[in-house]
């Protein structure tokens, strides 16, 4: 493994770190969603997710579209998917049930 690679993965990792922008993660990897549904999922503020959401956005984790007055948010990077996955089943599996 090179410092380089190394170095993308601390970053990815350090992004996906931050308890709120996890659950994001979590909740956009079965369905888009927009801010207002994932600031009933998270409850916290609107304006709060979108900052989140940005900060996801800015390091190509996630991306969105537009549709009429809504924009629905989704994971672009794949690895992540596969990510979360592994980590759903090996912390949320074993009788803990689901973090939502």
């Amino acid at each position: 493994m090179t410092d380089q690679n190394c170095v993308k993965m601390a970053k990815l990792l350090k992004t996906m770190a931050h308890p709120i922008r996890l659950k994001i993660l979590c909740l956009l990897q079965s369905r888009e969603m927009t801010v207002g549904d994932l600031h009933k999922e998270v409850q916290t503020t609107n304006a709060n997710v979108s900052q989140h959401l940005n900060i996801l956005r800015n390091q190509g984790i996630i991306d969105y579209r537009k549709d009429a007055n809504f924009i629905y948010n989704r994971i672009t990077e794949g690895r992540v998917t596969e990510l979360i996955g592994t980590m759903r089943e090996l912390f949320c599996s074993g009788g803990e049930g689901d973090e939502r």
